[in-house]
């Protein structure tokens, strides 16, 4: 938000502007701190073809990198923190994101620390990325955790565009599927429905079932319609519950060629995670606890928990990996080993790291292609199998 201000200095002279804020009361303490005593201020009205929808003002994954980037470079050439939060918080263009930044300038003005004023947002800025800040205010060492963050975060941005740039195919296959099977049941079979009534003849069964499908779908299609819709909203919201999120990770883990791509993808983010947590300062035992929270697994973090807790009671993470060898790899069991034994466990982790983005990679082309086939075989079965109950009538009488 912007305010037109107007006010006088200790010495008298007379001072006015715009300054950006969060809000008016923010506006004022900033000046009454700058020592500008105000005579007026006032927001600067907005047209309202110059506001901006909501959703074009979510912060992205993308936002967060540039943010943490700056932050890095801008602590490390030993610029202050308020200065860096608000030259910042000039230079980006989303408002929304602007906002919280200036709240954050507030919150740590009124005494806060940098992971408490993050903290504040909790949608913008995961535990994770305020744990690492956390670590980094106690050892001295912000510029580094945010170069780390910046890193972690763009490799698992590039990761997610990589995932749904893959799904945008099969989803548009379906669609298309969806589309031509709705034409040829409702507008199709019932034209030669027609011929074969008239021919007098007895119809095969599945040719009565595709034509009593037919007739139920060119009365009741909106009814289908609501149910598939309705079904994908049940699902969705039965996925967001916490039973309901550990019967699909499990279910997910045991389908053929998807399984072994979903387990490179978890070991890849459990050791990104927890290689950055440690090596930006946090002890074994927090640095488990966030990488579980984080993995995007039930079914991995509640080995990860119970590592943790294990961890808590003086045992090593290899003993109780090891009673898990359907979902944690020799590679990376054996990393584990290494990295106990030379002290370095970060460094034996991002040795993981870099060979499952890679592996991850490949294994989510080869699925992909995978499914290209898969999908023209069953799709194109389906289609055929629906037109071959009606037409091998046709042919039979000699209609065709």
């Amino acid at each position: 938000m912007k305010f037109n201000y107007s006010g006088r200095t200790k010495k008298g002279e007379i001072k006015s502007g715009v300054i950006e804020a969060s809000s008016k009361e923010s506006a004022f303490n900033i000046l009454n701190n700058n020592q500008i005593f105000l005579t007026t201020l006032e927001e600067v009205a907005v047209p309202f073809y110059a506001k901006r929808l909501k959703i074009l003002e979510k912060v992205s994954g993308k936002d967060i990198v540039i943010f943490s980037r700056q932050l890095a470079i801008m602590i490390k050439s030993r610029v202050p923190i308020m200065e860096t939060l608000r030259t910042i918080a000039r230079q980006t263009r989303k408002v929304g994101f602007r906002d919280k930044i200036y709240k954050i300038v507030e919150s740590v003005e009124g005494g806060s620390t940098l992971s408490e004023s993050f903290s504040l947002f909790p949608k913008v800025f995961s535990s994770f990325y305020i744990n690492m800040v956390k670590s980094g205010e106690a050892s001295g060492k912000l510029n580094e955790i945010f170069v780390h963050l910046a890193d972690y975060l763009e490799r698992e941005n590039s990761f997610r565009a990589k995932l749904k740039g893959a799904m945008i195919y099969p989803i548009f296959i379906v669609i298309v599927f969806i589309g031509v099977v709705g034409v040829i049941m409702i507008y199709v079979i019932p034209q030669l429905t027609e011929l074969l009534s008239s021919s007098g003849q007895e119809l095969p069964f599945v040719t009565k079932v595709v034509v009593a499908l037919s007739d139920f779908l060119k009365v009741f299609w909106w009814l289908v319609l609501i149910m598939m819709v309705g079904s994908v909203i049940a699902i969705g919201k039965v996925a967001r519950t916490k039973s309901g999120k550990s019967f699909f990770d499990r279910a997910f883990l045991k389908i053929p060629f998807l399984s072994g791509f979903l387990k490179k993808l978890y070991l890849s983010r459990f050791a990104l995670n927890l290689s950055t947590l440690i090596s930006g300062g946090l002890p074994i035992v927090d640095a488990l606890d966030i990488t579980g929270k984080v993995v995007g697994s039930n079914v991995y973090r509640d080995v990860i928990f119970e590592t943790r807790d294990g961890v808590k009671k003086g045992e090593s993470m290899s003993s109780i990996l090891e009673k898990h060898p359907d979902l944690i790899s020799p590679l990376f069991y054996q990393m584990i080993v290494a990295g106990e034994k030379t002290g370095s466990i970060d460094d034996s982790l991002l040795n993981v790291v870099s060979f499952y983005a890679d592996d991850v990679d490949r294994s989510l082309d080869v699925f992909v292609r995978l499914l290209e086939p898969i999908f023209i075989i069953i799709l194109g079965g389906f289609v055929a199998g629906l037109m071959g109950a009606v037409l091998m009538p046709l042919y039979s009488i000699g209609l065709i």
